[in-house]
């Protein structure tokens, strides 16, 4: 998997993955223009977008009403050092469910890759390239 990220003006980016394209800024008062999510707003869409997945997955390979899943997702920001923590995912399915299905449901979205990505720390490397400015005559 590979996104690519594009600075385009002030603190807005553009973000590329396979043929889709998003934009990521900052509200007016952290000098941006809202014209896209921030960086921790993707975080907790993926987070949540994953989790909705799980759920319909494993809803709909029971034939169970798989339409209006609906997953919200809140974390607060921590610091020492500057973070996200206390995320808390409510997911909310359309139909009755025995309980049963709901610890299925529960147990799926507890298989989320972006979920198991948390609880399991990658290791993440940073490499810089610094571009040579080209010498003007």
């Amino acid at each position: 998997m590979e996104v690519k990220i594009k600075h385009l003006d002030q603190v807005k980016f553009s973000i590329h993955s396979r043929s889709h394209s998003i934009l990521c800024d900052q509200p007016a008062e952290n000098g941006g223009t809202d014209e896209g999510m921030t960086p921790p707003e993707f975080l907790l869409a993926s987070l949540g977008s994953c989790a909705a997945f799980y759920a319909v997955q494993y809803l709909r390979t029971r034939n169970l009403d798989d339409r209006e899943v609906e997953v919200s997702v809140t974390a607060e920001k921590l610091k020492h050092p500057a973070r996200l923590g206390d995320f808390r995912i409510h997911v909310s399915c359309p139909g009755p469910l025995t309980e049963e299905q709901t610890e299925g449901v529960m147990r799926s979205v507890h298989h989320c890759l972006i979920h198991n990505t948390f609880l399991n720390p990658p290791e993440i490397k940073i490499d810089l390239i610094v571009k040579e400015a080209a010498l003007h005559q």
